[in-house]
């Protein structure tokens, strides 16, 4: 099949059969067709749309285009989470070993930060001598031996998706829902799931603001994820605050190890953590109702055993032995803190959320380009959350930083980005909405 007579098909508006679409798919592994073609292919389903069936055989296609990983040798269930990304949202790091102690299995690959949002990868590098991007007997071994591993994708895991990924990119067909669901979606069906659960970030600090789009995101993943075999479900989670006190990545992981151990959990951290756990147990077949998996996931917390795994893994993965008893010990430190003060009296009635991402980008903890070099230690601590009653001179935030001048920048930013008033603002709800497949 020629590639300019799919994408002429696709370009008019016709429905395109599964095996012209993975004859593409196979153009974009093999190199056969260009960059031009690829962009020409994503513009026009920009523009044109893909109904399920489509979006289920790209999805595929996708996902054959490199290793399947299989599981069926572990005496459990597979089960994973995937977000669409927010700031604060350290949620990975507290959800695999809860979910992997109450008996799933979690082989959690993991992405690297994009735009204002963080990377659960990026945090994970902030462990000295973790091995974020071990080789598959690593992997498996880690796995096996702790029930959960959080790592980065491998070149052999759905490499169609990161050529396409890339020219999307840079010529503006990002925006696509079938297209998100595809590149989502290949890789968790390349690392060999039973079951996933999607967390659909939604507010100004989501990459889908209205609640229209993320409803139609979170539909789209969850009608071709369960069309191309995966029993998947979807909660739409409120984002119009930083999720955790903390943005960056040693202050975010810093943040994880306290929640597990009990020392200080973030309240709507916890909602959302709770939550997916439960959703995953329910989705993995390890209980029969939402209730039970929340009430499992918190025993799982409260005992301790969610901690323990966590270390274990970050052990088996070559981090430090004792790094949840003494993480202060080996997470890195920027050179200076700056605490910013409220100027005035009143309760916090906004967060503009996208700002404190960028904020902790321009402090050097995330990438403006892709070949950037993260600096793990810089970030924003003490975040004080929406509905906080606040004195004149208070702390709304502390900044992590390398230099004076960084410092100041960043803390003009978060001095911008909250909102005071004299009313104590109402409480908005932190799980907006729960999709199932129809049927």
């Amino acid at each position: 099949m020629l590639p300019q007579e799919i994408i002429r098909r696709k370009r008019d508006g016709k429905a395109l059969t599964s095996g012209e679409i993975a004859a593409f798919v196979q153009g974009i592994s093999s190199g056969s067709v260009s960059e031009g073609q690829i962009a020409a292919f994503g513009m026009a389903v920009f523009f044109n749309g893909m109904s399920r069936d489509e979006a289920v055989a790209l999805t595929s296609a996708m996902r054959d285009s490199g290793d399947v990983l299989d599981w069926s040798d572990l005496p459990g269930p597979v089960t994973d989470k995937h977000s669409t990304g927010g700031v604060g949202d350290n949620v990975s790091l507290m959800l695999a070993p809860t979910v992997a102690a109450c008996g799933a299995y979690v082989p959690m690959i993991s992405g690297r930060g994009l735009g204002h949002t963080g990377g659960t990868l990026d945090k994970m590098d902030s462990i000295p001598g973790y091995v974020s991007q071990p080789d598959l007997a690593l992997f498996r071994r880690t796995v096996r031996e702790t029930g959960c591993a959080i790592i980065g994708q491998t070149a052999d895991l759905a490499p169609a998706d990161k050529r396409f990924y890339g020219i999307r990119d840079v010529t503006a067909t990002v925006e696509s829902v079938p297209l998100i669901t595809a590149s989502i979606l290949s890789k968790k069906l390349a690392a060999g799931l039973q079951s996933l659960v999607l967390d659909v970030k939604i507010g100004n600090g989501a990459f889908m603001e209205k609640a229209r789009d993320a409803a139609a995101l979170a539909t789209s993943l969850v009608e071709v994820a369960n069309g191309a075999g995966l029993r998947t479900t979807a909660l739409i989670t409120n984002m119009n605050e930083p999720l955790a006190s903390a943005a960056g990545n040693a202050v975010e992981v810093q943040n994880a190890v306290d929640f597990l151990t009990g020392r200080f959990r973030d309240p709507r951290l916890e909602e959302v953590t709770l939550a997916l756990a439960g959703e995953m147990l329910l989705s993995a077949g390890r209980v029969t109702s939402q209730r039970e998996g929340l009430a499992r996931a918190r025993t799982a917390l409260e005992d301790g055993t969610a901690a323990d795994i966590f270390g274990r893994m970050v052990s088996v993965l070559g981090g430090p032995a004792d790094f949840v008893a003494k993480p202060a010990r080996y997470l890195p430190k920027a050179d200076l803190e700056l605490v910013v003060k409220a100027e005035r009296n009143g309760f916090v009635s906004t967060i503009a959320t996208r700002d404190i991402g960028l904020a902790v980008v321009a402090l050097g903890g995330g990438r403006t380009r892709p070949e950037d070099k993260v600096d793990h230690a810089v970030g924003i601590a003490g975040l004080v959350p929406v509905g906080a009653e606040i004195r004149k001179g208070d702390a709304l935030a502390r900044i992590h930083a390398r230099s004076p001048l960084a410092a100041q920048a960043a803390a003009a930013s978060v001095l911008a980005a909250y909102v005071l008033d004299d009313a104590r603002p109402a409480t908005a709800k932190v799980i907006a909405r729960r999709i199932a497949p129809r049927g």
